[in-house]
């Protein structure tokens, strides 16, 4: 276990809920969040856990933090048993869940920094020295926000003073919950900068995000989970080899979602998705017979008075690759 500065075996994590029956009655319902959840993460290593909401990403790290125990299953990080040595495990990693939370609004970035510095048991001279540092690192200071109240922060400043409070103490662990979310373009963009920049220094980053142009981005390795279990593993490139020979057609259109679907039906295709956004739904077939069924596709859904905007064959990407290995439309899952 040397190697690894993570390691889960056997994560299992259920919760109960209760369903509603009727007005007044309600029975218990058990929620598998986490199904036997195993994986290795080497030092210096961004890996991605990467999955659509409700996976069960969010449960996995929090087991990883300290901030859930798993009902079956252990899990180490930097050699310690998150547990058993839940002290040991929280002095050796820095986490962001998220942007908006756990800070006081009252008081500037600086403030914050220093407030949460002095929580971690640094020194006043060691925390005046690590705030300026991260304050530059994070250009806080270049945005003018290092003196501005939290509350007057956008996401992006919230985001960046997010990971800087995860780098007080500088870990060699850092578990990052969809860290970019809902952030604009530049800031995300420096986000996914700093992790890479923090890899390159010998940080070990666990990345969760269901934004696949992302992972493939930041990760040298992605493991796929869908419904509490990891269903894939490996590098963008070698995921992208399990559909290898197939092609994408990525259809564009607006009518109804079940008509859509129902046309699709006897099709040659090996996984559906169909997504439904303000603009219409996003159709995306993965096939080894593109330029036929994209004719025979497009042909049925101007029959049905579907309107097509555009269509097009694309190679299969790491979305594709997510769609090959799950069950593609409406499938549920777990938070």
């Amino acid at each position: 276990m040397r190697d690894y500065s993570i390691v889960a075996e056997g994560l299992v994590k259920r919760y109960v809920t209760r369903q509603r029956k009727g007005l007044f009655k309600s029975t218990p319902q058990v929620i598998e969040a986490l199904r036997g959840v195993s994986f290795k993460v080497r030092r210096g290593e961004v890996v991605g856990l990467l999955g659509p909401n409700g996976a069960g990403k969010t449960t996995t790290v929090k087991i990883l933090a300290t901030l859930l125990i798993p009902d079956e299953g252990d899990a180490w990080i930097n050699g310690f048993h998150v547990v058993k040595e839940v002290d040991d495990v929280r002095r050796g990693i820095g986490v962001v869940f998220s942007v908006e939370k756990g800070f006081y609004a009252k008081l500037t970035g600086r403030e914050n920094l220093r407030y949460f510095a002095a929580l971690y048991g640094l020194s006043s001279s060691e925390a005046e020295k690590r705030v300026e540092e991260l304050l530059r690192l994070l250009e806080l200071d270049k945005l003018g926000a290092s003196d501005r109240l939290f509350e007057e922060y956008s996401l992006g400043m919230k985001a960046r003073l997010g990971l800087a409070r995860a780098l007080l103490r500088d870990p060699p662990v850092l578990i990052l919950d969809e860290p970019t979310l809902g952030l604009d373009p530049p800031s995300a963009r420096k986000i996914r900068s700093l992790v890479r920049e923090m890899a390159g220094n010998g940080k070990t980053i666990l990345y969760t995000t269901h934004n696949m142009f992302e992972a493939e981005l930041v990760c040298d390795r992605i493991l796929l989970i869908d419904r509490g279990r990891i269903i894939a593993e490996g590098t963008p490139g070698e995921l992208k080899e399990k559909v290898a020979g197939k092609r994408t057609i990525v259809a564009h259109v607006r009518g109804d979602k079940m008509l859509v679907s129902r046309t699709i039906e006897g099709l040659e295709v090996e996984k559906v998705s169909v997504e439904e956004s303000e603009e219409g739904l996003t159709v995306r077939l993965l096939t080894r017979s593109p330029e036929e069924v994209a004719g025979i596709l497009l042909r049925e859904l101007v029959a049905r008075g579907v309107e097509v905007y555009t269509l097009r064959i694309e190679e299969p990407t790491l979305e594709d690759v997510f769609i090959y290995f799950t069950s593609g439309v409406g499938h549920g899952g777990t938070t």
